[in-house]
């Protein structure tokens, strides 16, 4: 898909009312775990954001995803947007997800131009309610990745999201035989699954609205 052609829709998509909840439910692990739509948060929540960042790529709509590096952590080695955690000096979720990515992977928050939030997502395994901030870019970023967090950048293509062939499906099992049926996204050999799949899930129900 052409860059202009994604903005333009996503332009359109985003006058229409959020998908949100339906969306993101599409790409959910099953069971589903209803912690992530209870409009009751634990009071000790805590706020993030992640930058979905299209700019184009031969004249194709790309966007950046990251690998974690393995750690102790619920998060360990799995695929995401750049983000991070609100700090007390950022302003908003935009500030938040603007530093975050210019901190991980080296996007020139001056170079962003903003589109809108989409629909908050709670992730109960981190205890974060994380609100995902698309942008655009006019202009591929310099991509610098921060080393402790970012274990590598895979830059993305809009198009591969709408191919099914992509999309998969499988059991992931944990301990104590705990299982999840798991839709994920294949991309560039890696599974995109959980948090960030639903976000992509909204995205791609945001582009679909954008053709009406």
């Amino acid at each position: 898909m052409d860059f202009k052609s994604v903005l333009n829709l996503l332009e359109n998509g985003m006058k229409h009312p959020l998908p949100g909840k339906e969306a993101q439910l599409s790409m959910s692990p099953n069971p589903v775990d209803l912690r992530r739509f209870d409009p009751k948060l634990p009071d000790n929540h805590r706020k993030g954001a992640v930058l979905i960042l299209l700019y184009p790529y031969e004249g194709k709509a790309f966007f950046p995803l990251i690998k974690r590096p393995e750690y102790p952590g619920v998060h360990s080695g799995q695929i995401a947007f750049p983000g991070g955690k609100m700090e007390k000096e950022d302003a908003d979720e935009i500030e938040t997800a603007l530093r975050e990515a210019w901190e991980e992977v080296g996007i020139l928050p001056e170079r962003v131009e903003l589109i809108g939030r989409m629909s908050d997502l709670f992730i109960p395994t981190s205890n974060f309610l994380v609100t995902p901030v698309l942008g655009f870019s006019e202009l591929v970023p310099d991509f610098v990745p921060e080393e402790r967090e970012v274990a590598r950048i895979i830059q993305t293509s809009v198009r591969t999201l709408f191919e099914p062939s992509f999309r998969k499906q499988k059991i992931l099992e944990f301990s104590n035989n705990f299982r999840l049926d798991t839709p994920y996204f294949e991309i560039d050999k890696e599974m995109v699954w959980g948090a960030t799949a639903m976000i992509l899930s909204e995205l791609l129900q945001i582009l679909e609205n954008g053709r009406r």
